[in-house]
C-alpha cells in the first residue's frame, strides 16, 4: 500500500481499481480534522488520475469504514470552531462525491453520523451481515446536517427523518429493505462481494461510465425537461470518444 499521507493508503492495480484505505484513525476509523483533511485530500488526488476506473473506499480496522466524526473533538468546539469542523466535513463528502468515477463503500460493522454521511456520498454501498447504521446526532445535542440531506433522496423523508430524528440504529437487513446500502455480504465474503460490484463496473465502457455518472448528478438538481434535453448533448458527446463505433462494432460482428 502507498501512503499518500498519514491517514490515507492507496493499492492500485492494473484493471485501473483503486482502494483507499483510512489508516492511523484508531479502532473505528474516526474522523478528526487531521484524518478529514488527509483522506479528502487523497480523494483528490485520486479524482484527478485519468488511468482509474473505480474506487473502493475502506477502513484500516475491520470494525467500520468509518465509525463516525470524532466526539472528544467535538466536545470542545464552540460555534465558531464547530462551523469550521463541519465545513470540512462537508469537503470530505464533497470530495469522494466529485470523484469522477464510480466510488464504492466497504462497510464493515458501524457506520454512525459522519461515517454514514460520507457513506451516502459514494456511488454504491456494500456491506457485512451484521453493520449497524445510524444518525445519533441529536442526542450528543447536535443535528445531523451537512451530507445527511442525501438521505432523503435515498430513502425517502420518512425513513430519513426516522434516522435522524428517532437516532436508533438500524441492521443491515433494513438498510438494505430501505435502499440504503445495495448489497448485503455473507460472513467473510465482503471483499468477495465487492469484486463482483467491480466487475460490473469494469464492464461499462470507461468514458461512458464518467458520463453516466456525471449525469446522474446533474440530474439530482434538474427539471425533468432539462434533464432529458441535456442528456441529448452528453449522448452526442459520447461518439467524439470512439467507444460506441468501437464496442458496437465488436457487439454487432460477435460470434453467434
Amino acid at each position: 500500500m502507498q501512503m499518500l499521507n498519514t491517514h490515507c493508503g492507496v493499492d492500485r492495480d492494473s484493471r485501473g481499481v483503486a482502494r483507499l484505505t483510512i489508516c492511523n484513525a484508531g479502532k473505528l476509523n474516526i474522523l478528526n480534522t487531521a484524518v478529514i483533511t488527509d483522506v479528502r485530500d487523497g480523494l483528490r488526488q485520486l479524482a484527478a488520475d485519468d488511468s482509474l476506473r473505480v474506487l473502493i473506499v475502506a477502513g484500516q480496522s475491520e470494525r467500520s469504514m468509518i465509525g463516525g466524526a470524532d466526539i472528544n473533538e467535538m466536545a470542545t468546539l464552540d460555534q465558531s470552531s464547530a462551523e469550521r469542523f463541519i465545513t470540512g466535513l462537508a469537503e470530505l463528502c464533497e470530495a469522494v462525491r466529485a470523484v469522477p468515477y464510480p466510488v464504492i463503500a466497504r462497510i464493515p460493522g458501524w457506520c454512525l453520523g459522519g461515517g454514514l454521511e460520507f457513506a451516502a456520498a459514494c456511488d454504491f454501498r456494500v456491506a457485512t451481515h451484521d453493520a449497524k447504521f445510524g444518525m445519533p446526532e441529536v442526542r450528543v445535542g447536535i443535528p445531523s446536517v451537512i451530507h445527511a440531506a442525501l438521505l432523503p433522496r435515498l430513502i425517502g423523508w420518512s425513513r430519513a427523518r426516522f434516522l435522524v430524528m428517532a437516532a436508533e440504529n438500524i441492521d443491515a437487513d433494513t438498510a438494505l429493505a430501505w435502499g440504503l446500502i445495495d448489497k448485503i455480504a455473507p460472513p467473510g465474503e465482503l471483499d468477495a462481494a465487492v469484486e463482483h460490484l467491480v466487475g460490473a463496473l469494469l464492464a461499462g465502457a470507461p468514458q461512458a461510465m464518467r458520463a453516466q455518472k456525471a449525469l446522474m448528478a446533474a440530474w439530482e438538481d434538474m427539471p425533468l425537461p432539462q434533464a432529458v434535453a441535456h442528456s441529448v448533448k452528453v449522448f452526442g458527446e459520447a461518439y467524439l470518444t470512439g467507444e460506441p463505433q468501437a464496442l458496437m462494432a465488436d457487439f454487432i460482428n460477435r460470434k453467434r
